[in-house]
């Protein structure tokens, strides 16, 4: 069985991030930025094994906060 830690690191794809309720998706944006938050404190404080986690993390959250957006402007036109 995969390891969940391992699978959080992986980028979510746009298709996963589309299927997500909007409650769901406030829900990961708040856990990517307090993820993106944590290995920034970390990045500074102690070495993180994985610099490229940053880049992910960041990339995440702006495809939720895309998809957030598009729902948003979506539903005022």
């Amino acid at each position: 069985m995969p390891d969940p830690e391992k699978q959080k690191e992986s980028p979510m794809k746009p298709a996963d991030v589309r299927k997500l309720s909007s409650d769901d998706l406030k829900g990961e944006a708040t856990r990517l930025r307090r993820e993106l938050f944590d290995l920034r404190c970390q990045s500074t404080t102690e070495k993180i094994a994985d610099n490229s986690r940053i880049g992910k993390a960041r990339k995440d959250l702006a495809r939720v906060l895309t998809e957030q957006n598009s729902r948003a402007n979506g539903a005022k036109a």
